[in-house]
């Protein structure tokens, strides 16, 4: 039996050539997708109420889903759950605000009950139908934004390094 015993320069992702570095990013472009990295946005609408079932956001561009709650219980929770800088938030917020203008237009009698239900129930089911779309999109948003910054140079590079990975001359990682 023979053994044979390589010596390898490795360097550190700082350590390497502007070159090298980008031959690094290109070649680990997907560390941070190459798993279910949308499982936490996932996660996220189901606490208000959202099963995401399936979303794109190349070409199709799309978030789809099922309501696993009734809208207003889902706007309600987006509100206690959300930050105020959320554009969820901002969509429930509008919904809620203007669900109940539609509620205060409506005409009651003297026992306080709704006299036009019909028409009621049109603007409101209009109404959740158009929260529906807005709250996917705005997790289709999400998820794009999310994509953006795993697959982002920064964010690469702070893969790297957390994992101290090391490489070659030529940018190449160093198993």
């Amino acid at each position: 039996m023979k053994t044979i015993t390589r010596k390898y320069k490795v360097y550190e992702y700082n350590e390497l050539s502007e070159d090298a570095k980008e031959k690094a990013i290109e070649l680990l472009y997907d560390i941070n997708i190459n798993y279910e990295w949308y499982e936490f946005i996932y996660e996220d609408a189901e606490q208000i109420g959202l099963k995401i079932t399936s979303f794109d956001i190349e070409r199709g561009s799309y978030c789809r889903g099922n309501l696993i709650w009734d809208v207003e219980e889902i706007a309600n929770a987006i509100i206690k759950n959300h930050g105020e800088s959320c554009e969820t938030y901002k969509t429930a917020e509008s919904y809620l605000r203007d669900r109940n203008a539609i509620i205060d237009t409506v005409e009651r009698d003297e026992s306080g009950d709704f006299i036009h239900t019909y028409e009621l129930d049109n603007k409101l089911d209009k109404l959740d139908r158009e929260f529906e779309y807005s709250i996917f999109e705005d997790y289709r948003i999400i998820l794009q934004h999310e994509y953006e910054y795993l697959t982002s140079r920064e964010s690469i590079e702070e893969m790297i390094n957390a994992n101290e990975y090391q490489f070659t001359e030529d940018g190449k990682i160093f198993h």
